[in-house]
């Protein structure tokens, strides 16, 4: 089996750098696909409560803001397939065409469930483009300068996070919601066919050019290992109901009648038996390697994003922080991620990775602490609004170190497949782990208790994802 297209200069040349003449096409498409990526994503999400309620679908925001999520691992799976079929450059693109069309049909929403179908397809794409891209990176750059490779994927955020949602705020304020995806349209459709054209014009393929056929084992004679590895991949139908499992999921909390129950038990059902399937063996007991590479996401990334979403709803609710107030935090902590991304690229080499996984999940748990003080009326109401920061530090240095161990224990053309496990991962710890909190949170609650303890339990809960990830990077570090 041969090796990645991509010829590399030696270790130590003067063309080492992210936009020297071999690698600059490559750094420049990538980056552009990141930008296009982050502009969307924070552009609509503020949008998305004020389509539900022009189109009478409140009920069924939960469906909206989730069924994306749910989406985005069946996308990471069939991503990740097609890129160790094929080069990470299809998929990619596939990815981009495909997101510049969701936009579009979120704009013509005449009803909640179009707008449902819209984010589930931009869903779809996210997941192909984030495991695209880390598989891109795998085959275009040599391993010193895939760290900083990702570190500017990161960077990428820093401008759409400043710009995105003030603009896309101005923009339905004077228009219409409509008028924000029609925009992110028309304004991503012309860099996202330029990124097409470079991506055809390279050749990030998979290891393997064209794909043989298993040969049929001899009587008695073990299967290989490479028809084992194929065996081994998830299947479509299997993200597929995952998927379906999540969205369903994600439905059935947005009603209490028998409908909802049921929905929520065949959810629950899918995930159960389906899930298992698209993660590596091990990973429930943090097997050393890949296995306990991507439960680590999962575990830092159900921390991360539950601590972003009950921060915000925490200031506008309970400490009655003005929305501009809320919406810096959210800047601050896409400044945070990139900077501390930044740090752990120029990192390399001298700081194990594992280490780094180590210190970022402590900096989250410390994040967590924060907001848990921050329920405290006798302190300002801006204090949670610091944990949002300080977490964003530590998956800055957390997420792109798990992503090099993940290919680091992967085979060239088994990178793919670590990818999307990756994404897998990350989705399914954002939803278990934020369901879990939402649970505990409503059932305090429900049980009489005051807004504010119900956040703090909310908060100290996310200490358990904090401290396992923290104690199990170990198991990950690399050879």
């Amino acid at each position: 089996m041969t090796g990645p297209a991509t010829t590399h200069p030696a270790p130590g040349g003067a063309d080492e750098r992210l936009f020297s003449r071999t690698y600059a096409a490559a750094t420049i498409g990538f980056a552009a696909v990141m930008f296009l990526t982050g502009f969307a994503a924070l552009a609509v999400v503020p949008m998305l409560p004020v389509a539900a309620r022009e189109l009478d679908g409140v009920p069924l925001y939960p469906l909206v803001a989730g069924c994306f999520v749910a989406a985005s691992l069946f996308g990471g799976v069939l991503g990740g397939d097609w890129a160790d079929r094929a080069g990470a450059g299809r998929p990619l693109a596939a990815g981009v065409v495909l997101a510049v069309v969701t936009l579009v049909v979120s704009a013509t929403s005449t009803t909640i469930w179009q707008l449902a179908v819209g984010r589930f397809l931009d869903g779809v794409a996210a997941g192909m483009i984030a495991v695209a891209i880390n598989t891109a990176i795998a085959h275009a750059y040599p391993d010193r300068l895939r760290a900083r490779a990702l570190a500017l994927m990161s960077t990428c955020w820093i401008i759409p996070s400043l710009a995105g949602p003030p603009l896309a705020g101005l923009v339905a304020e004077w228009w219409s919601w409509r008028a924000v995806f029609f925009g992110l349209a028309a304004l991503t459709v012309i860099p996202s066919l330029a990124v097409v054209l470079l991506l055809r014009s390279r050749s990030w393929q998979a290891p393997s050019e064209e794909p043989e056929e298993p040969e049929e084992p001899e009587p008695g004679r073990p299967v290989s290992d490479a028809s084992a590895e194929r065996a081994s991949r998830p299947t479509l139908m299997v993200a597929a109901a995952v998927s379906v499992g999540a969205a369903l999921g994600q439905y059935s909390v947005s009603g209490w009648d028998v409908r909802h129950l049921l929905c929520g038990v065949a959810g629950l059902a899918l995930l159960v038996v389906f899930v298992p399937r698209l993660l590596p063996p091990g990973t429930w007991r943090a097997a050393r390697g890949l296995p306990a590479a991507v439960l680590l996401r999962g575990l830092t990334s159900g921390a991360y994003f539950t601590l972003e979403a009950f921060v915000p709803l925490l200031l506008t609710t309970a400490r009655r922080v003005p929305p501009v107030q809320t919406g810096l935090a959210f800047t601050g902590a896409a400044i945070a991620w990139a900077g501390s991304s930044w740090l752990q690229g120029r990192l390399q080499g001298r700081v194990s990775r594992h280490r780094l996984v180590t210190a970022g999940a402590l900096v989250m748990g410390a994040a967590v602490a924060v907001a848990a003080v921050g329920t405290l009326p006798e302190l300002p109401a801006l204090t949670a609004a610091g944990a949002m920061v300080l977490a964003a530090v530590g998956m800055g240095m957390a997420a792109p170190s798990l992503t090099l161990l993940s290919l680091t224990h992967s085979p060239p053309d088994r990178q793919g497949y670590a990818s999307s496990a990756m994404q897998t991962s990350q989705n399914l710890g954002q939803m278990a782990v934020m369901g879990v909190a939402a649970a505990l949170f409503n059932l305090l609650l429900g049980f009489g208790s005051a807004d504010l303890p119900a956040y703090a339990a909310a908060f100290g809960l996310l200490l358990v994802p904090s401290v396992l990830a923290a104690t199990l990077a170990v198991r990950a570090r690399s050879a």
